[in-house]
């Protein structure tokens, strides 16, 4: 990483902004971490149109929900936002505002208008169906003057009530009023009342309070027969969508002349206020303005190109010089080769690391997928978990924490299938009993997992050895970079025991009979200030934390002879069944189950080995993720 101040001409502040945005490299820092605010009277960059800008794309947006869009347009799109995107923030917002106002009345109105038909058209379509359902008893209609029919709607369920409701009226109206009813379909009974007009609010004030359903149809409905008025419906109707087919086609020509110029403009504005949003961190004083950050130094030509393409020397770019202090600050960027960056992923489980902190992703790359395939070790089952990563990969390939763990299941696949055909194992015993394959021997020693317990235990604890010293190893140099004296020399204490112990233990196996046990004991005993030095006394008691997280990676043996003894019932438990078919669906649905296991069960023990056995003696973390000023993605 390389920290650069950015540095130029007031009048070229927001400019530069655009350019960095848009290159992309820059970790923003505070100016005034670096910069003195009292020598250089700099004073926070704080922009007064955020407020602006903000209420002004909510309008936009009101717009473009509005108006149809347009389709089609993609080139022209990128286009016009290019010579958008370059012109001055203030000049944007300003034909921004004027076409807003320009639209927002006319399109309010037709809006408006829009809505009132869509409601007039459902209220056409309301009076249509009740007078289709109460045109029978249109000849038992009286036709009086000052009388007023309402019609009611009951439920055939509840008719033993329409007595009381007549009985009612009768007494509302003193007896000047008239009810028919009939059935007009097996659910809806309606009754037509006909009553003296000087009543009219009692006695809708009564229905309104047994919630019964009223129709009540518009003054120039009334007195004319039904046929005409359903003529007049479809009349009234017809003229709502002609009214609809002339806003739909006003709409069409307001968005084809602007609808594409006010997209661009909410994406322009939109990158603009991300841009806003960080200017606290930017200065100015009455004259220049000062920028600060960190940039990859792969990145720090291709930054300072973009500069000096635009402001040739207008706008400076100076490299700073850093202190081992501000080293310790520089945002951490993951700069791994193809094959290491899905396994990042799992580096979400802890916390960033520090700058000058090792990397651990490629060393979680390289273990994970022996762990993995040490665990599950099925030529079959590795086969199946390659086919369902591709087709999950490929299913959701707009999912990128997807993607990175596929490629993590297809990377360990490959180990999977390799101890597969050193086990001997295809769907568990199933390709030995074929004669496809058989366990290879090692060493005089056959790799069957059944019969081969104790040399898998003890190759498992020779990993855990190995993975935890690495991980001494890399504390020892991550306290060297740091400068942390004490830590270092724990890590080499500890170090020192563990190499003093396996040598005592290795002697007196046999194993290495050339070297004495005492020789073992004098590292083992060396290693022992060292620990007190940098840790304290408190520090040999982690000794036997440390033989711990080692004695815990006996569980790659442990979960390997799950999978493999569970892999032999299915086969067993499907060949004793004499139904051929129904063994197979046995033995399958046991295999699945299996695999499913095998896919999540070996990836989180792998993961809690690295984190809490290997981590544990060199990781530190704590670090600031390296988040470049540029736009952020959609979608």
């Amino acid at each position: 990483m390389e920290k650069i101040l950015v540095i130029g001409s007031r009048e070229h502040a927001q400019r530069a902004v655009d350019v960095l945005y848009r290159t992309g490299t820059l970790h923003l820092t505070d100016v005034t971490d670096h910069l003195s605010a009292e020598e250089i009277r700099l004073r926070k960059w704080d922009s007064e149109i955020r407020e602006k800008m903000a209420g002004l794309l909510v309008k936009i947006g009101g717009v473009l929900l509005t108006l149809p869009d347009i389709k089609g347009q993609e080139s022209r799109w990128r286009e016009m936002y290019e010579e958008l995107y370059w012109r001055e923030t203030s000049d944007i917002i300003e034909e921004a505002s004027s076409i807003v106002s320009t639209l927002e009345e006319r399109i309010r109105e037709l809006s408006t208008r829009k809505t009132d038909c869509e409601l007039r058209i459902k209220a056409y379509d309301r009076y249509q169906k009740t007078i289709e359902k109460i045109r029978p008893l249109e000849e038992q209609l009286p036709s009086l003057e000052g009388f007023e029919v309402t019609v009611l709607l009951i439920q055939t369920e509840f008719a033993d009530l329409i007595p009381l409701i007549e009985h009612e009226l009768y007494r509302i109206t003193r007896n000047q009023c008239e009810m028919v009813s009939a059935e007009i379909d097996e659910d809806t009974i309606a009754a037509i009342t006909v009553f003296n007009k000087r009543f009219s609010d009692e006695v809708h004030s009564f229905i309104f309070t047994k919630n019964v359903n009223e129709v009540r149809l518009p003054q120039e409905y009334m007195g004319k027969p039904f046929e005409e008025v359903l003529e007049l419906i479809e009349r009234g109707r017809r003229a709502c969508r002609e009214e609809q087919d002339e806003i739909e086609q006003t709409l069409r020509s307001l968005s084809e002349k602007w609808y594409l110029k006010l997209s661009v403009m909410k994406h322009v504005l939109s990158d603009k206020l991300q841009e806003i949003e960080v200017f606290s961190n930017f200065g100015q004083t009455d004259y220049v303005f000062a920028i600060t950050g960190w940039v990859p130094a792969r990145s720090l030509e291709k930054t300072k190109k973009a500069i000096s393409r635009k402001f040739g020397n207008r706008v400076v770019i100076a490299d700073l010089v850093l202190s081992g202090e501000d080293l310790e600050q520089a945002p951490s960027l993951y700069a791994n080769p193809w094959i290491v960056r899905p396994f990042e992923f799992f580096m979400q489980l802890v916390r960033p690391p520090l700058y000058t902190e090792i990397d651990p992703s490629p060393l979680l790359a390289f273990f994970f997928p022996l762990f993995f395939g040490l665990m599950v070790g099925d030529i079959g089952y590795g086969l199946v978990i390659l086919g369902i990563a591709l087709v999950v990969k490929k299913r959701y390939a707009d999912q990128g924490w997807v993607q990175s763990v596929m490629n993590v299941m297809i990377i360990s696949s490959v180990p999977t299938m390799f101890f597969g055909f050193m086990y001997g194992e295809f769907f568990g015993d199933f390709g030995e009993k074929m004669g496809w394959l058989h366990p290879v021997h090692l060493f005089g020693i056959s790799l069957n997992r059944i019969e081969a317990i104790l040399p898998l235990l003890i190759l498992s604890i020779g990993l855990g050895v190995l993975h935890v010293m690495l991980g001494l190893v890399l504390g020892i140099i991550n306290a060297r970079h740091m400068k942390h004296r004490k830590h270092m020399a724990e890590k080499a204490g500890m170090l020192a025991v563990i190499a003093g112990g396996i040598l005592m233990l290795a002697s007196l196996a046999g194993v290495l009979p050339s070297v004495p046990v005492f020789a073992g004991a004098i590292v083992l005993v060396a290693g022992l200030p060292l620990i007190v030095y940098g840790a304290g006394a408190i520090g040999l008691l982690e000794i036997m934390g440390t033989v711990g997280n080692i004695l815990s990676y006996s569980r790659l043996m442990a979960i390997g002879m799950a999978s493999v003894i569970l892999a032999m019932v299915a086969n067993e438990l499907g060949g004793t069944l004499e139904i051929l078919l129904l063994g197979v669906i046995v033995a399958a649905l046991l295999h699945s189950l299996n695999i499913v296991l095998a896919m999540f069960s070996p990836s989180l023990h792998s993961i809690r080995l690295h984190v809490v056995e290997c981590y544990s003696k060199f990781y530190e973390g704590g670090g600031t993720p390296y988040h470049p000023f540029q736009r952020v993605k959609e979608g």
